[in-house]
């Protein structure tokens, strides 16, 4: 009775979060503060902005300016200021665009929930990319492709007609961090999507984000005009297939004035495109910029393409879009994955980020986890984003970083823009785990501003989803004598310490939560490397759902570059995939200086050591160790690194509430085990070709590897892998 009393009085006085609120998400803002909001204009984007302000604002008077003077252009429509008046009475929000009132308004309430405001602020903001887009691999029957949190949010069988109150919930998340794009369906597209009865629906949805600043795009397959309306051929060249195209643009825009654009996956993996007729991918994406241009849309067009042959799969991108760089029309964008594989723990970046000099590039993130433990593991994703976007590509250079040859700042492309593969369902918290949420959070402040640390994001994300300071100033400030305390016969009077209990001030929040969690989310990308796939090993999982290891991995009839053995080449001699001159060569699609230090094992960075090179198992690291010692002590390193999350966030439970706190430690509770399954399998397995003892002062591999090969992990049943 006394624990439940206790828990009763920590929840109420201590906890901003309960559990009837965790859909908020990062938003978790006071709704009663009755605000003085002064806004001459009238719109829903300003109405939105306004009501925001008015239940949240806790400060000064707030005046929203949507300017016209021509000097407000160079920040853009989405861009905005906020200022506090010499008298400090008043704070404007202006923006030339309504859009960029509603991100103002979100970053002031930001600054309130983070506990960053201060007396006089003088902000100015623009987003580092115009288009920031989530891309959602969601199926008409709402199954999501690689979707760990649920099935889709978008109810198709109820559209139009009957409108989720989470489809505004999700916009409202989305621009409070700065998305003003989406793709609402599948990269592995079905024709049915661009159906009269579809669009309807689309439209419908496109009501609801208009609003938010969002736009909507679709994913389309390149075969519609024969598998819709009956056309012979479905030839980007052939007259009637670009008339078909144009009717079918001038449709959608007709129902949806304010239409995005197509996103395309063609010639990949098996979906039709334009080289089924002879054509290139230039051919087929400029058939279909034509008939977006005229109403201001756009083609984000997949770069992910590679075929069956001898050629290393890492090359292939790069071989069928450089011959093509100049061709594109200008409302084309390339849309590259931040690796030449496929969103792999680690990846050096793609060779096309500033190669492509006279073709605009976009990067492409994947937020949803999978090759990172689905939605059991928690893998704070700015760290591996930021890697990429800071990387060098030496194209124009010194400098030529991933995110300056994609952002505008050195090819002066009008079209600029990221992309995001949602993590987002219809689960109860949106994301599956609850430290998910942080991805989607982080590639939404990422795509407003690149330049923002990892450090800074995973604070802001904290602050909001875990506390709100002004709430807690006034509550905890009177209350927190009761925290750490029993009552005592029902009387407040009578209180008494609870032995080991800590001070549940505001304070301690600061100096034990925010650090230790913080520290294990920038930790937690290199701990997922380590007990995964270290030194450069990539695509060591299993076969098609890609959960958990098995380096031995060979399937009867499958492409070779879909199986484990075609990336490690594991033998006597050593591990690696050779890349260098002497390799595929793969080396050469990257720029001076990178190609040399690359190419000479030596100087190759040596977490991208057995990316770039086949290695001897003797080989000595810089550590003074052996590569096959080096290799088990860095997956040693990461089972350890995943008990540490787990020890870190049992001390966490006095200030969260219960039911996040049991999801997360649960879900911690899988990753420590599946990190040792990877670190047996891996090793054990590679083993046979070292015919190395692993070092005594390891711990010993809990599983035996007969038993480990004969284990076929179901889908559905990933939550039960070996113990």
């Amino acid at each position: 009775m006394k624990k439940i009393l206790f828990l009763y009085i920590f929840c109420s006085f201590f906890l901003m979060i309960k559990a009837g609120e965790i859909d908020n998400l990062w938003l978790r803002m006071s709704a009663n503060a009755k605000a003085e909001v002064i806004c001459k204009k009238q719109s829903p984007t300003l109405t939105i902005a306004a009501t925001e302000l008015r239940k949240a604002w806790r400060g000064a008077p707030v005046e929203l300016q949507v300017q016209t003077k021509k000097e407000w252009k160079k920040l853009g429509e989405e861009g905005f200021t906020i200022r506090t008046s010499a008298d400090g009475k008043k704070i404007t929000v202006a923006s030339f665009g309504e859009a960029g009132i509603l991100y103002g308004v979100y970053h002031l309430l930001r600054l309130q929930q983070t506990g960053e405001l201060t007396a006089q602020l003088n902000i100015s903001e623009s987003p580092s990319y115009k288009i920031r887009v989530l891309n959602h691999w969601d199926n008409l029957d709402r199954t999501v492709e690689r979707g760990y949190a649920g099935r889709s949010l978008w109810h198709w069988e109820q559209l139009p007609d009957t409108l989720s109150p989470r489809y505004e919930e999700y916009a409202r998340a989305n621009a409070s961090i700065g998305i003003n794009a989406t793709v609402l369906n599948n990269v592995n597209a079905t024709p049915q999507m661009l159906s009269r009865e579809y669009l309807q629906k689309v439209k419908a949805l496109a009501g609801v984000f208009r609003p938010y600043g969002i736009k909507v795009y679709l994913s389309i397959n390149f075969s519609s005009p024969a598998e819709l309306s009956g056309l012979s051929t479905s030839d980007p060249l052939d007259t009637s297939v670009r008339c078909w195209w144009k009717e079918k643009v001038n449709e959608i825009y007709r129902l949806i004035p304010d239409f995005g654009g197509f996103l395309v996956k063609a010639n990949s993996e098996g979906l039709p495109g334009p080289q089924d007729f002879g054509r290139t991918h230039a051919d087929g994406a400029n058939m279909l910029a034509d008939a977006l241009q005229p109403h201001g849309g756009i083609v984000m067009w997949r770069a992910f393409v590679y075929s069956p042959g001898d050629s290393d799969r890492a090359k292939q991108a790069y071989q069928e879009f450089m011959p093509l760089d100049g061709k594109f029309r200008d409302n084309v964008i390339i849309q590259v994955k931040n690796g030449p594989i496929d969103f792999q723990p680690r990846e050096p970046f793609s060779p096309l980020f500033g190669a492509m000099k006279q073709t605009a590039v976009m990067p492409e993130f994947q937020i949803t986890q999978e090759y990172l433990g689905f939605s059991n593991h928690l893998v704070y994703l700015a760290p591996l984003w930021k890697e990429c976007l800071e990387s060098d590509t030496y194209q124009h250079g010194q400098g030529s970083t991933v995110a300056c040859v994609t952002d505008g700042s050195v090819y002066p492309h009008q079209l600029t823009a990221i992309a995001g593969v949602a993590n987002i369902g219809d689960d109860a918290n949106w994301c599956g785990h609850p430290f998910a949420q942080a991805n989607w959070y982080a590639f939404g402040r990422l795509s407003w501003n690149n330049e923002l640390t990892s450090a800074q994001i995973a604070d802001e994300w904290i602050k909001q989803t875990f506390s709100d300071n002004e709430s807690q100033n006034d509550t905890i400030g009177a209350t927190s004598k009761n925290i750490g305390y029993e009552w005592k016969n029902g009387a407040s009077s009578s209180i008494k310490p609870i032995k080991g209990s800590m001070d549940l001030t505001v304070a301690s929040w600061k100096t034990t939560f925010l650090p230790q969690v913080r520290q294990m989310m920038l930790q937690s990308r290199e701990a997922a490397v380590d007990y995964m796939m270290p030194l450069g090993l990539h695509h060591l999982f299993a076969f098609g759902h890609h959960y958990g290891p098995e380096p031995w991995c060979n399937v009867l009839g499958a492409r070779a570059d879909w199986l484990p053995t075609y990336y490690h080449k594991a033998d006597s001699v050593g591990v690696g995939f050779d890349r260098s001159s002497t390799g595929s060569n793969a080396v050469s699609q990257y720029q001076s200086p990178l190609c040399e230090m690359y190419n000479d094992v030596q100087t190759c960075p040596e977490n991208l050591l057995l990316w770039f090179h086949h290695v001897p198992w003797n080989h000595k690291m810089k550590s003074g160790r052996t590569l096959w010692d080096e290799l088990c002590y860095t997956y040693d390193q990461g089972v350890q690194q995943a008990r540490s999350f787990q020890k870190t966030w049992d001390t966490m439970e006095p200030f969260v509430d219960s039911q996040r706190f049991h999801e997360v430690q649960r879900r911690l509770k899988i990753q420590t085990r599946d990190a040792v399954w990877w670190k047996d399998a891996c090793l054990l397995y590679f083993q046979q070709f070292s015919c190395h003892p692993i070092p005594y002062d390891i711990e010993r591999p809990v599983h035996n590897l007969d038993s480990l090969e004969q284990y076929h992990l179901k889908i559905s049943n990933y939550e039960n892998a070996p113990m």
